[in-house]
């Protein structure tokens, strides 16, 4: 099979991720809660993983990474920890379900939430975006690049701009990384990004179950989940340090421990590289269809800077049409349907 469903997740990975998973379900015990070898193991693996994600996002220190299950999750808890009725948050047409369901909710109660537009090639209005802002502008969360287009969001000028603010509004700049992490280099403090949401299992390579999320030093975040830590046990109330404060139960050290050898295959490959194997697949395709007769791309290729996506529709065809006939004639799985970004298609007009 040709595989070409990469922003949905990473199928084919590095053999050492694979031979990592397989090696901890069988030595693994769970960290934090034991001092035998196989305990002790796990604590080991789970905090050099920290450590290299640390390395890897330029956050002050390792402390500030909790482990989740994807972004999703992270994004959750970003959204729901933070924001009070009363507060305003800014998002965009961009995002993925992962951020907007959790906003809709949190709209219903109470929080103010408004969404900027994009122009017709799908890029952002940053300048809207700064216009939105007010008094109980509370967080700006955004997508670093889109699963839907492949435009890159450079968010290193919203979180300038958001920063500028800061002091006047307190505001924090959330930023949602599933598509960019092991991608793209990312540098939460010379981009100003208060929280990055990320996933293990796209361009990081590891597991499925696997994710982050970093929260600057001094900003604090309510648990979407309390419970077990392994510390504090006699405390009715959940440790509030990180990152025990957001990885409440017992972590997925199994899949940590592939993330921990997809990270080595990162720095040992190099992201800049993998990213321009993937940028020159990526013209490559878009070269070879956007001349076909019928076909119809979508976003801005303009950038020098995007994520190894092309979109596009032929025709009149459905979608799936497409999609199923690939598969089954010619064994090449690609993505069809509305992609979780509802708002992005009907800015676009395919919804």
């Amino acid at each position: 099979m040709i595989y070409m469903d990469n922003a949905a997740t990473t199928m084919h990975k590095p053999q050492e991720v694979i031979d990592a998973v397989v090696s901890a379900m069988s030595s693994m015990g769970n960290a934090g809660r034991g001092a035998s070898e196989a305990a002790l193991s796990a604590s080991r693996i789970i905090y050099d993983t920290r450590e290299g994600l640390a390395k890897l996002f330029g956050a002050e220190n390792a402390r500030q990474i909790a482990f989740t299950s994807n972004s999703t999750e992270s994004l959750n808890i970003a959204i729901k920890g933070i924001l009070d009725p009363g507060d305003h948050v800014i998002t965009t047409v961009l995002e993925h379900n992962s951020v907007l369901r959790p906003l809709y909710e949190m709209e219903k109660k109470g929080t103010e939430l408004s969404v900027i537009g994009c122009n017709e090639k799908g890029m952002p209005d940053i300048a809207a975006m700064e216009a939105a802002i007010k008094e109980n502008t509370k967080m700006i969360i955004c997508t670093n690049g889109s699963n839907l287009t492949g435009n890159y969001v450079d968010v290193a000028v919203i979180g300038k701009m958001a920063h500028k603010l800061a002091k006047a509004y307190g505001l924090l700049l959330a930023v949602d990384a599933s598509q960019t992490a092991g991608v793209f280099p990312i540098d939460v403090q010379k981009m100003d990004i208060d929280i990055l949401c990320f996933t293990g299992h796209k361009g990081l390579l590891g597991p499925q179950g696997t994710g982050g999320i970093y929260v600057k030093e001094g900003i604090q975040i309510r648990p979407l989940k309390t419970g077990g830590s392994g510390i504090q046990t006699y405390s009715k109330e959940h440790p509030v340090q990180m990152p025990t404060a957001l990885e409440a139960g017992t972590l997925n050290g199994h899949g940590i421990a592939g993330l921990h050898a997809a990270l080595g295959y990162l720095e040992k490959t190099g992201i800049d590289n993998i990213r321009k194997k993937e940028e020159n697949l990526m013209w490559r395709f878009y070269n070879g269809v956007k001349d076909v007769p019928g076909v119809k791309i979508y976003g801005d290729y303009s950038q020098k800077e995007r994520c190894a996506i092309v979109t596009l529709n032929i025709g009149d065809y459905d979608s799936s049409e497409v999609s199923d006939e690939l598969l089954m004639e010619y064994d090449i799985s690609t993505r069809s349907g509305g992609h979780c970004a509802p708002l992005m298609h009907e800015a676009l007009g395919t919804a």
